[in-house]
């Protein structure tokens, strides 16, 4: 009876373990190859380590004058991944402003800075 107890123990801090983990970090976004072009809209790939609840996501475009513009996104193909409508920018620097919610509940907030160029 003890050895069940405490096996029923220890699989229940793994399990505690795991799920103190469970933020969702962003892991790779598409900024980092594939550049904005002034005067044309563009989709920006955002990856998470985790399923995001989108329904409870925001995603912020950022510019000159901290202006923040609430933008419109769409659950990607892959687990995690969440595609960003940027609408047509002028050229500057901007940054996009995020708060996600992973699909266990945990607030992430970040911001990825870029420059748009001719």
């Amino acid at each position: 009876m003890k050895k069940i107890i405490s096996i029923s123990l220890l699989f229940l801090m793994l399990c505690q373990t795991q799920w103190a983990f469970a933020h969702a970090v962003i892991t790779d976004y598409s900024l980092k190859i594939t550049p904005i072009h002034a005067n044309n809209p563009a989709k920006v790939e955002l990856s998470f380590n985790s399923q995001i609840e989108l329904g409870l996501s925001q995603i912020f475009l950022v510019s000159k004058g901290d202006k923040h513009q609430l933008l419109q996104a769409v659950t990607g193909s892959k687990q995690g991944q969440i595609i960003v409508h940027i609408p047509a920018l002028e050229t500057g620097d901007y940054a996009l402003r995020f708060k996600v919610f992973a699909a266990d509940g945990h607030l992430t907030e970040d911001v990825i800075h870029f420059s748009v160029s001719k």
